[in-house]
């Protein structure tokens, strides 16, 4: 049987989701993380937790947000706090698993910029900024990256590093004092990178379809291809109804990069 055709969004956010495990309690926002999240959910990790940045713990929503600040967000979760609360006693003490961020660059350490392209005092592009990505960076107990695979977006060095990934080396990360594991997988649409033994992300697995030489070709860095180089499972029928149908009928986040 023919498989059925997808998105780039699509691609993404089904390996995100698979990433996740039974139980797993996830800093999240909104966008393909939100729906990766909630795809989990509904899939292989029916006990997931989310929470948001804005204060709710266990939420439930019944659609898919527009902002964190979203009511239906409220609607069956197990608790509403405050910001502060949700940084201090539930990021910071290490009751976090997993965080998912992204940014307009991702360098070679997986170090992370959402706040200008170029230099800080004159940039070229002035962006959104940190919000509370630097914390769950530092302080999740592991991390994951989801963003288009684009030269521009994989520069060798960050211009600016809102968010640390593993600075130059594991050894640094370490010697900041930071407690979470940093990057473990950067999502993309050829494939998966993970870092090496010193924090250097690698091409480790390749989606169907997809290339090395393209990998190469959209990475600003000479980047490392693992010797035992793997290709993802293909996309399900299943996966992709739920987040179709359930999920995102109106194509509100899946529209895009197809």
């Amino acid at each position: 049987m023919e498989a059925m055709p997808y998105t780039a969004s699509e691609l993404m956010c089904i390996n995100a989701a698979r990433l996740l495990q039974d139980g797993d309690v996830v800093f999240v926002g909104v966008g393909l993380p939100n729906l990766a999240c909630n795809l989990a959910r509904r899939t292989h990790a029916p006990n997931l937790q989310m929470i948001y940045e804005a204060g709710v713990i266990g939420a439930r929503p019944a659609r898919i947000p527009l902002s964190i600040g979203d009511p239906t967000l409220v609607s069956g979760a197990s608790s509403v706090c405050s910001m502060y609360d949700i940084f201090s006693f539930y990021l910071q003490r290490g009751n976090v698993d997993v965080g998912f961020l992204g940014g307009a660059q991702i360098d070679r350490f997986g170090n992370i910029n959402a706040t200008v392209i170029g230099d800080y005092a004159k940039p070229k592009v002035r962006l959104p900024g940190s919000g509370g990505s630097q914390e769950i960076a530092a302080w999740a107990n592991r991390c994951y990256i989801i963003t288009p695979h684009q030269k521009r977006r994989f520069p060798e060095k960050v211009d600016f590093c809102t968010s640390a990934g593993f600075l130059g080396s594991r050894a640094e990360r370490d010697a900041s004092g930071v407690r979470g594991k940093g990057p473990l997988v950067v999502v993309t649409n050829l494939g998966l990178l993970e870092p090496d033994e010193n924090g250097e992300l690698m091409l480790t697995a390749l989606h169907a379809g997809c290339r090395v030489d393209q990998v190469r070709e959209n990475t600003g860095w000479p980047i490392k291809i693992a010797g035992q180089l793997r290709q993802t499972e293909p996309l399900t029928e299943r996966e992709l109804r739920i987040l179709r149908e359930d999920l995102d009928p109106q194509g509100i986040y899946l529209k895009s990069g197809g």
